[in-house]
This record gives C-alpha cells, sequence and structure tokens, in this order.
C-alpha cells in the first residue's frame, strides 16, 4: 500500500494535470473569436485605415481602467486610406491574452503594417476589425514588390463578393478577377489598396 506522502504527491499531479487540461482549449486559442468578415465588411466597419511603420511598442495597465492590459502602438504613417492619421498614430489595444503581454500582441518595431481599425471607445481603446482579419503584414514578395497577408493568412477575405459587388461598386478588370479567384495567401499589396479604395470609396 502506498505511504501517505506518496498518495498525497499523487493527488496533486492529477490536480495539476487536471487544471492544465481544462486550461489547454483556452490557451491554444489565441486571439478574440471573432466572425469571419470579408473586405467589403472590414472596410465599412474601419474608422481608419492606414499604413505605417510600428515605432513603439509598449505593454501597460489602462490610464482609467487599472486592471485592464494594454499594448500602446505608434506608427509613423506612410499612406492614409480612410480617416484623418497623418504624421505619426498612436492607439491602444487590450489585451486578453495573458500571451499578448508577453509579445505586445505581435506589434514589433520596424514592421509595416497596413491596418483596418475600429473607431475607438470612450476608454480610448481600439483594434484593427476582426481582430487578426484587419490587420495586414507587408513584407517584400522576392520579385522586387510588397505583398500584404493578415493574421488568417487572407482566408475568405473575398466571401460572398464575387460576381455581386458589394452596392453596386465598379471594381477594375484585375480587381475582379483576384476577387473570384482568390481563397487564401498573400495579395499584392497595390491591388488590396485598390480594392480597399474601391470597397470604401476612396479616391486614389
Amino acid at each position: 500500500m502506498a505511504s501517505a506522502p506518496l498518495r498525497r504527491c499523487v493527488r496533486h499531479g492529477l490536480v495539476v494535470l487536471l487544471a492544465f487540461l481544462a486550461a489547454a482549449p483556452a490557451l491554444a486559442q489565441r486571439g478574440a473569436m471573432v466572425l469571419p468578415r470579408n473586405l467589403d465588411q472590414l472596410t465599412d466597419r474601419a474608422s481608419d485605415i492606414l499604413r505605417g511603420t510600428v515605432v513603439s511598442a509598449r505593454v501597460e495597465k489602462h490610464p482609467e481602467l487599472t486592471n485592464l492590459d494594454t499594448v500602446v502602438v505608434t506608427l509613423r504613417v506612410t499612406e492614409t486610406l480612410k480617416g484623418g492619421a497623418a504624421g505619426t498614430f498612436t492607439f491602444r489595444q487590450y489585451l486578453w491574452d495573458i500571451r499578448d503581454r508577453w509579445d505586445a500582441a505581435g506589434y514589433r518595431k520596424g514592421q509595416d503594417l497596413l491596418l483596418l481599425l475600429n473607431a475607438p471607445t470612450r476608454y480610448g481603446l481600439t483594434s484593427p476589425v476582426g481582430i487578426e482579419q484587419g490587420r495586414f503584414r507587408i513584407e517584400p514578395d522576392g520579385k522586387g514588390g510588397l505583398r500584404a497577408l493578415n493574421g488568417t493568412g487572407n482566408a475568405r477575405l473575398f466571401d460572398g463578393l464575387a460576381g455581386s459587388p458589394a452596392r453596386g461598386i465598379a471594381l477594375t478588370p484585375a480587381g475582379e478577377s483576384l476577387v473570384a479567384k482568390h481563397r487564401k495567401g498573400p495579395i499584392e499589396l497595390g491591388q488590396l489598396e485598390d480594392l480597399i479604395r474601391a470597397y470604401g470609396g476612396v479616391a486614389r
């Protein structure tokens, strides 16, 4: 028969194991659960759409809601597609996942990003529309150009848009072809920006 200390050790181990198994699904899902949105919906909901380079990203408590962890991101704006962002632009995003505190929710100094941001709340909090759906990382495509990829791999970005232009929007032939054929994967930056302008009604 096992000794009392051994039995206590086994019970303790089982408790730790059960706690880990219970937490595993939550830890495996990083980022908030959000409905998939197509580019028309992302563009329509966004208050500010801008391209910029991350100057800084720091994790800190919210100045008023001091129990909330946030990341404060400052970008050097290189292009504005919607809203009035110019020069430098700073926003504060809520961090609900503990791992986002370790890496500032994936924002890094020097990153080139295209962001479709929700309007700030009364507490000054905002985030990309659809969380990772509205945050596009811009990288060289290896051919002298630039490509954009969001946190969901651009999957379902054009769902429901092919063959039925939203709100009577007229796309270029190249835009229509992209919307009809693309399923997932990087998109040439210029093409993506042209589509954002079209769906957002923004003149070049």
